[in-house]
């Protein structure tokens, strides 16, 4: 299909943030500087960058690493990442959802993804699981998220904002907390304050029998979360194998930690 516009005029058309993508993007310089510097390209490196919007964090990440692929749902954001960026060789954009997206296809030879972006909060949380079933495949992930998401994956058990999201990530990579950033960094801005998190995927440093048996009882116990673990786990493991696992069945799931779930969930017969 052929178009009638000039080339590049679809960089130039302003473009409004649709609701239904989660569309916040990012615009201040400041900011911008100090996730590129936080990520750290090198040339070599491949580099993944999801929901690159309006290309704010494209063109620094292409700079630096020399080539970038990019994932953008909103098929009208396409032609103007190509018209700005289409004619540096290392430059390619997929339109597709990253929620969907098969991620293993873009890893080289003997190579890992490094993946960075400025998330819809409302994928957030799923499309970083989908991510971590990657494994070993992926380097590290540097994402923009609600500040209250990266609140949860980084905290400490005992924490208020500990929780199923905290223990899920911690069987699977760590975490780091990097800075904030208030909504006027962003056009049109959030009604709540985000932060830049990275995690850098790796295998569990206590032993986990099946991942998705773990999976099963941190779900329960966090479904009931206020309630006492032998009441909370009725149905998977009863008091007195909560003990035998080393575990106090009065406790609350907010008190374990990600080895003390593991704990319990190797200890369900199978």
């Amino acid at each position: 299909m052929t178009s009638s516009r000039e080339p590049g005029a679809a960089a130039r058309e302003p473009h409004v943030a649709r609701k239904r993508f989660g569309q916040n993007f990012l615009h201040d310089p400041g900011v911008i500087a100090r996730i590129v510097r936080a990520i750290n390209p090198q040339p070599g490196d491949t580099m993944v960058e999801i929901g690159p919007g309006l290309g704010a964090l494209t063109g620094p990440l292409l700079e630096a690493a020399g080539r970038l692929q990019v994932i953008e749902i909103d098929r009208d954001l396409v032609p103007r990442l190509e018209a700005e960026f289409g004619n540096r060789p290392g430059f390619i954009v997929h339109q597709a959802d990253a929620l969907a997206f098969d991620y293993a296809r873009l890893v080289p030879p003997g190579g890992r993804l490094r993946v960075a972006g400025n998330l819809p909060y409302n994928i957030s949380t799923p499309l970083l699981f989908h991510l971590l079933g990657y494994g070993e495949a992926i380097r590290d992930l540097h994402f923009m998220l609600q500040k209250e998401v990266v609140d949860r994956i980084v905290a400490a058990p005992g924490s208020d904002a500990y929780g199923r999201l905290s223990v899920a990530v911690a069987a699977r990579a760590e975490a780091h907390a990097l800075f904030g950033v208030g909504p006027g960094a962003f056009r049109p801005s959030p009604k709540v304050d985000s932060a830049v998190v990275r995690i850098v995927p790796r295998p569990p440093p206590f032993q986990i029998d099946d991942l998705a048996r773990f999976d099963r009882v941190v779900a329960a116990a966090f479904s009931q979360r206020r309630k006492q673990l032998a009441n909370a786990l009725r149905g998977l493991l009863d008091a007195q194998a909560i003990a035998a696992a080393g575990i106090d069945p009065h406790a609350r799931a907010e008190q374990l930690s990600a080895a003390q779930f593991a704990r319990l969930a190797n200890s369900i017969a199978m």
